[in-house]
């Protein structure tokens, strides 16, 4: 990876900052772009103390604000000579339902629309990179989906587990579409589920998570376990499946018959469009 820019979402804990690490330590540099200040510089000071060399570089921004997204996106663009992975990353689940500040409920919000755009406003970038690799981190979650494009915003009903599974979803079909718009590009873009992982996610909804969570943690793969199939998606020069693919353990795996609906996912690329301000049915490239 040495010579190479890897930009990240959510990398300041759990597999975010795990993924970063083994990257790093592979020889590539690193965006990361991060929410905390004081947590960024934190795992900054980690990574390159670790790699003795100087090899992260930070950007700010709040993924649950589209207008943040649009910011660090041209701030990268203008930053960085060359971008030859995008791991969308970051994630949140929550309790009960809540709204972005553009008014979108927040998972759905940050875990696929601030990916979706992010990708967006670097597509052209990544594309000057021959073999650049989009990789977003998706879950085995989304098979319990509740799933409902007329109720994208979980309006008509929420259910803390099923919303998030709906927005790992949103990611697969997301890159399944995605892959079929890359044709001819040479740009990779796959999924994964980096599997039960014990890491800050859900550490947001209050007391009752702050306790369960550690305890549940005792049954989970490491984050350096869990990173694994981010890393080798970003970094194997040996990975040859086709765009769209859904890993886990480093292999390609079965989805949901759902998460494999061309028309679907074609029909949630457009409404994800309209959700953020695009021009619906434009090209990205």
């Amino acid at each position: 990876m040495t010579g190479k820019t890897c930009v990240i979402t959510g990398a300041t804990s759990g597999i975010g900052e795990a993924s970063a690490l083994a990257l790093a330590q592979q020889g590539a540099d690193l965006a990361i772009i991060c929410r905390s200040a004081e947590r960024g510089e934190a795992t900054k000071a980690r990574i390159e103390g670790e790699t003795g060399r100087e090899c992260v570089r930070l950007f700010s921004a709040d993924m649950e604000q589209l207008d943040d997204v649009r910011r660090v996106a041209a701030e990268l663009d203008a930053a960085l000579d060359r971008i030859d992975v995008l791991l969308n990353n970051a994630a949140v689940t929550m309790l009960k339902r809540e709204e972005t500040p553009d008014g979108n409920e927040m998972t759905f919000g940050v875990n696929h629309l601030a990916p979706f755009l992010l990708t967006h406003d670097l597509l052209p970038r990544i594309a000057q990179t021959p073999g650049a690799r989009i990789v977003n981190v998706a879950s085995g979650a989304h098979k319990f989906a509740r799933f409902d494009l007329d109720d994208l915003q979980s309006e008509k009903q929420f259910s803390s587990m099923r919303v998030y599974g709906a927005s790992k979803l949103c990611n697969m079909l997301f890159t399944s579409e995605l892959g079929r718009r890359l044709e001819g590009y040479d740009v990779r873009t796959w999924s994964l589920h980096p599997g039960a992982v014990s890491t800050r996610l859900g550490m947001n909804n209050g007391g009752i998570a702050k306790l369960l969570i550690p305890f549940l943690s005792l049954f989970f793969k490491t984050p350096a376990q869990g990173a694994a199939t981010s890393v080798y998606l970003c970094s194997d020069p040996n990975v040859d499946a086709e765009n769209g693919t859904y890993f886990i353990n480093e292999r390609p795996a079965q989805t949901s018959a759902l998460a494999r609906d061309a028309e679907v996912a074609a029909k949630l690329w457009a409404e994800s469009e309209r959700l953020v301000g695009l021009d619906v049915g434009a090209a990205w490239l």
